[in-house]
């Protein structure tokens, strides 16, 4: 899946998840492919997208969607730890909700901190999305904000709770 297609699959798909209140397309100059969700607790976080091609796939041709059986159901874990959303649990929760989704084209979802460790931690927040074309899929977290922090819509530096 292309970067453009997943962000209108991941605003709809994100709509559709019990602790998101919205979901919609989001870019900045250096990030052409984004999405700023806000959660139930008005806390906000702003995910790039990018993406890794599926070997010999080429943008200028028409994209070719590889469907298979989609991922197994796994339970949506807690999203919040002391009533706010950390980035270790959204990650996990975000990459449940892509899971759980039913789409045929991915193949698997993962958090970028599992596996890591106190000695190897990940470097940068997000999710991803292996799909059985090849592709892959990259959710960063770029920015918070945390509930009523928003001042007129402005992204925050991530911050370790939200």
């Amino acid at each position: 899946m292309r970067p453009q297609r997943f962000q209108e699959f991941a605003v709809e798909t994100l709509l559709k998840a019990p602790e998101i209140k919205n979901a919609e397309p989001w870019t900045e100059a250096d990030r052409p492919c984004g999405v700023h969700l806000t959660f139930n607790t008005g806390a906000q976080l702003w995910a790039a997208i990018t993406a890794t091609a599926a070997p010999g796939d080429d943008y200028d041709r028409p994209e070719v969607p590889v469907i298979d059986a989609p991922p197994a159901e796994v339970p949506l874990p807690e999203l919040y730890e002391g009533g706010k959303v950390t980035p270790l649990k959204c990650e996990a929760y975000l990459a449940a909700v892509f899971a759980n989704s039913g789409n045929g084209e991915i193949a698997r979802t993962y958090a970028y901190s599992e596996g890591a460790t106190v000695t190897n931690p990940t470097a940068n927040p997000g999710m991803g999305l292996v799909f059985h074309s090849g592709a892959k899929i990259q959710f960063l977290f770029q920015h918070t904000a945390r509930a009523g922090q928003d001042k007129g819509g402005r992204p925050f530096d991530l911050q370790d709770a939200f």
